[in-house]
Order: structure tokens, then sequence, then C-alpha cells
């Protein structure tokens, strides 16, 4: 937050403000029921950065029944002891069945628009509005598959690439995408993110207004059930990762490196892993092109990665019992 205090959401439902070492549950009044089947559950969370006092709150949630569920975007009022007032700013569409790929990440923009990711819906035979559900990550009528760009009131931001074109949702940014679980902006306003592909082939991508990033008709993994390669390495027209990763490693959280405490990551990237148990140092040159990459152990699944305005990198675990951790000099 402005001042430094940091919050943290859990699965089922609940925020947290930590104070020194400890968390205290900050109480969310008004929070629609949440949808915590499978990958659903109550996600990300993001400040208004206009915001200094009683900060607006932002968060991504998953609502509906395993029958019809979407990615669903609140937002409340944090007085210091609750959030309140929280009412629905957006709802994806079109639902979907399953507890499989929500996105959900959110990232402010410099010119005060909100990027929110949104998953593909699901691996086969799931299917939604009569087609796989990975197929949605082509189709513009769909939010499915794709990163929006909102306003702060949750509408299509003025400017969208592909409001104007027949049939497409004026919320989309981009799309080709098959489950985001990172996004970062760099010191430039460039926007990254990564995504997680199906047995291998997860992907850090550089992200421009109105591209399409390819799945599932290029993409570097395998399907779960055959084994076979999903769609195509490089298909013409479709913009290529920065990175493909194979083996996966569950691609959770990003940021860029700008703090003091490691003067020398200063532009790096820093994605954290799941199943690999680790969070990778991404290093770029100025024209945003992967010079190389190291590996910090951490030895449990990372959901997440930010930088504290103390400069510290924060890495919070995916586990019953998760752990915040706080990545120190030695």
């Amino acid at each position: 937050m402005p001042d430094g205090r940091l919050l943290v959401t859990t699965k089922e439902g609940t925020l947290h403000l930590l104070k020194g070492k400890r968390f205290e549950q900050v109480a969310l009044e008004g929070l629609p029921p949440v949808f915590t089947n499978g990958q659903g559950g109550l996600l990300d969370i993001a400040i208004h950065p206009g915001d200094k006092k009683n900060p607006r709150i932002y968060m991504t949630m998953a609502t509906g029944t395993d029958e019809a569920n979407r990615t669903t975007l609140v937002q409340g009022v944090f007085d210091g002891k609750r959030v309140h007032g929280i009412k629905t700013l957006f709802r994806a569409q079109p639902d979907k069945s399953g507890g499989q790929h929500f996105g959900a990440r959110l990232l402010w923009q410099k010119d005060g628009s909100l990027l929110m990711s949104i998953g593909d819906g699901g691996n086969p035979p799931q299917q939604v509005g009569g087609m796989l559900a990975r197929d949605q990550a082509q189709n513009l009528g769909s939010h499915n598959g794709a990163i929006l760009r909102l306003t702060d009131a949750g509408k299509a931001a003025p400017g969208n690439p592909l409001a104007a074109r027949p049939g497409a949702l004026p919320e989309i940014w981009s799309y080709g995408h098959r489950n985001i679980q990172g996004m970062a902006l760099d010191a430039n306003g460039r926007v990254w993110a990564t995504e997680h592909g199906p047995r291998g082939g997860d992907e850090l991508n550089l992200v421009e207004a109105g591209q399409n990033y390819g799945w599932p008709l290029q993409s570097y993994g395998r399907d779960y059930r055959t084994g076979e390669p999903v769609g195509q390495l490089v298909v013409p027209g479709m913009t290529q990762p920065k990175i493909a990763w194979v083996p996966s490693p569950g691609a959770s959280g990003l940021t860029q490196y700008s703090g003091s405490q490691f003067p020398q990551w200063r532009g790096s990237l820093f994605s954290g892993g799941l199943a690999s148990t680790d969070v990778r140092r991404i290093v770029l040159d100025k024209d945003g092109n992967v010079v190389s990459q190291e590996r910090l152990e951490i030895g449990k699944r990372v959901r997440d990665v930010r930088q504290g305005p103390d400069g510290h990198l924060y890495v919070i675990t995916d586990e019953d019992n998760g752990q915040l951790l706080r990545i120190v000099a030695r």
C-alpha cells in the first residue's frame, strides 16, 4: 500500500494485513460468494495508484458455480481496518464450468488503465460455447484467453486496439493466451507476462496491444491426454514468446526489480515457479531480449513475487500453511 504495509489474499476468500511478523485479518464487507473449487478463489489484489489515503482496493476472484463460473473484478475502500463498499466492476464472459484457468492477474499501466488477464477456461475435453475451452483464446467474441484493458471503473478503456473490429469485445487488449499467472511493468512502461503451457511450454511474453500470442495454434506445450504437440512452434502473424520453458516451471508471479538492496539485479525480471519451487532471475538487454537466466532456489511452490518499498523481494508460497518470505543479501 502507499504507506508500505502489505495486504495478502487467501484462496478461501479472506484478506490479511501484515503487522510485524504476524497477519491480522481484514474484514471484507460485501464481498460476493467466492467460488473456491480447483484453481478458483480470491486471487490477485492491486491498489489504485492514485490513492494515498483510504485507497481503493481491486481484487480478482472466481464467482459462480461448478456449472457456470467466471473471473470477476471487485473494488472496495480500505479505511485501515476493513474493506467496505465492495462492488463488482466486471465479469468475464462467457461463463465456463469446472475449476481451471482463471488467469486473474492485475496490472496498472502508466496511463491509469488496468490490465486484467483471463484464462482460456480449461484443458480438453473441457468445452465452452460448443468448442474446446482452449479455442476461446482465438475467439475475439470471448474474454477468455485474453488480457483486458479497463478503466478504474471496470469499463473498456478508450483506445483499445480491437474495439472497432466487428465481433470483437471492446475490452480485449491482447489475445491468444492460455493462463497468465504473472504480469509486470518495466521501467520503460512495457508489459511482460508469464503464462502456463501444458506439459511444457510455459512462456514469458513481451505483450503489445492488439497482438495475437498464438494459443492454441502456436505453442511449445503438449496435450495432457495424448502427449501430442498442441499447435505449431511458429505460426506466421502470431507473436513469439521471449522465453519458452520446457519443462514448465509453473510460472507464477512476476516483477521487475528497481530497488537499492540488490543494485546488481536492477532491471531484471523475477518470476516465481510453482513446479520448479524457485524464483527465476531473467536478465534483459535494453531492447527487451533475454540475455541470461539464473535460479534462486526456494524449495517450496512460489505463488507470487513482489518488490517491496524497502527494496527487498517478497515471495509467498503455495501450501496449506503458506509462508511470506523476504529475500535479503547474505
